[in-house]
């Protein structure tokens, strides 16, 4: 359990999520992804990363009750950080990096597939921001890069989410194949990419960042500072008490 690593083909770095039940990672999971992300973009062979998760679904954010048992803000900074790190990992790695989505994609798994460079997606997919609902704000910078403005909007004040054929047809993931062939195209996609120039394609991915219209870590640092006054205001902690009493 945890953060994995492995090479399943040449110049191909497959980084794998597993922290039980649903992949709602603790503060010391989004720093290990980070450093896993990071180490993979420092090795020179790794032409392109796979981002997966294994279990139930690749994503269910932050881990709630971390922040419940916390009487204080330590596990809300270090939440907040540690995010904060994972989103910019991915974002700034020296080579592409793929996401393999499959079931619920949510919250921090925004951040994660918006900094991507490509998404693939399994039909059982699903991705949205429940923040709203978990005392929490947000990633909307990440979820913006997925869908339309006014669409991302929706989304994020519902805390509805969208399936994986909807982004397809927005054009925001890769491709949508059934659950059990998931893996198999991300690896498909990566290895075409891996084909490359291993130079040439750093070089792209340096050049596509930089001209990115959004400078997605000063957008998150903002939403970030709203997510913490919603926490001293305490309206974050009566939202929050709320998880997992739904009826």
């Amino acid at each position: 359990m945890g953060v994995s690593t492995t090479s399943p083909g040449k110049g191909i770095r497959l980084v794998t999520v597993d922290h039980p039940p649903v992949n709602a990672l603790p503060v010391r999971g989004w720093y290990e992804l980070a450093d896993a992300l990071r180490a993979a973009g420092r090795d020179p062979e790794v032409r392109c990363v796979v981002l997966a998760a294994a279990g139930r679904g690749f994503n269910a954010g932050v881990d709630i009750k971390e922040m419940q048992r916390d009487t204080g803000h330590e596990a809300l900074i270090g939440a907040n950080r540690g995010c904060y790190e994972a989103f910019a990992a991915v974002y700034e790695c020296e080579v592409p990096v793929i996401a393999a989505v499959n079931g619920f994609c949510l919250g921090g798994g925004i951040g994660l597939v918006g900094n991507a460079d490509a998404i693939v997606a399994g039909d059982d997919a699903t991705f949205g921001l429940p923040e709203l609902d978990r005392g929490a704000l947000g990633a909307a910078t990440h979820l913006a890069r997925l869908v339309p403005q006014h669409l991302m909007r929706a989304l994020y004040y519902t805390s509805r989410t969208a399936t994986a054929a909807e982004l397809h047809a927005h054009g925001s993931v890769w491709k949508v194949v059934p659950r059990e062939e998931l893996l198999d195209a991300a690896l498909e996609l990566a290895g075409e990419i891996a084909r490359k120039d291993g130079y040439l394609i750093r070089l792209a991915k340096a050049a596509i960042n930089g001209i990115d219209p959004v400078d997605v870590r000063r957008s998150y640092r903002f939403e970030q500072g709203f997510t913490f006054e919603a926490n001293l205001s305490g309206v974050a902690g009566r939202v929050r008490e709320t998880f997992g009493k739904e009826a």
